[in-house]
């Protein structure tokens, strides 16, 4: 009987040396990097995410942030963003446009005015939210911004800027019924 006691403690104290030993769960915070010090997922061969969905620059109140486009609901904004990223594929979803107003966040794209890196060769999109803020949803409901004749444009750097030069009649914003999917992946203060 005593030798039995003797066994199990220890066979206990084996199998708790055995996995202390072991790896640390890659989930666990603080763990070290897996694979060869990367924590990066993707293909596995050094590719790296912008070669599949390269970096856009936006504007957030101000700040400059950078997003993807994955899938749009309009055939022609599909083309017309897979051009733009050099041929990195912006699938067309049409059911995104029956998307419910509540799943929805809002983007400012500009039809003309100040020349920039924008999707019509104009400034930069103005976003409503990031991640963190309430109102914070990757599916944009696309507002067009189009600066008035007799006007003198200029950039707009925030939602407030463009509804204010709305109000001014210096531009006109339209909703042409599209949402692009529009993941944010750097903003003002944060990352993920």
């Amino acid at each position: 009987m005593k030798s039995l006691r003797v066994l199990l403690v220890c066979l206990l104290v084996s199998l708790l040396l055995a996995a202390c030993s072991l790896p640390q769960s890659p989930f666990a915070p603080n763990a070290p990097a897996p694979m060869g010090g990367t924590n990066q997922m993707g293909p596995g061969d050094g590719r790296v995410t912008q070669e599949f969905a390269p970096l856009v620059g936006g504007i957030y109140k101000g700040g400059d942030l950078f997003f993807i486009h994955t899938e749009v609901s309009d055939p022609d904004v599909a083309s017309m963003l897979t051009e733009m990223m050099g041929g990195a594929q912006v699938a067309l979803v049409p059911a995104l446009a029956a998307a419910p107003p509540e799943l929805l966040a809002q983007l400012y794209v500009f039809a003309n005015g100040v020349p920039g890196d924008g999707p019509f060769g104009f400034q930069k999109d103005i976003f409503d939210s990031v991640p963190g803020d309430p109102a914070y949803r990757p599916l944009r409901n696309l507002h067009v911004v189009a600066w008035q004749e007799g006007t003198t444009p200029r950039i707009l750097t925030s939602v407030a800027e463009v509804e204010a030069a709305q109000a001014a009649g210096e531009v006109s914003v339209t909703q042409p019924g599209i949402v692009v999917n529009m993941p944010v992946l750097i903003w003002p203060g944060g990352s993920r």
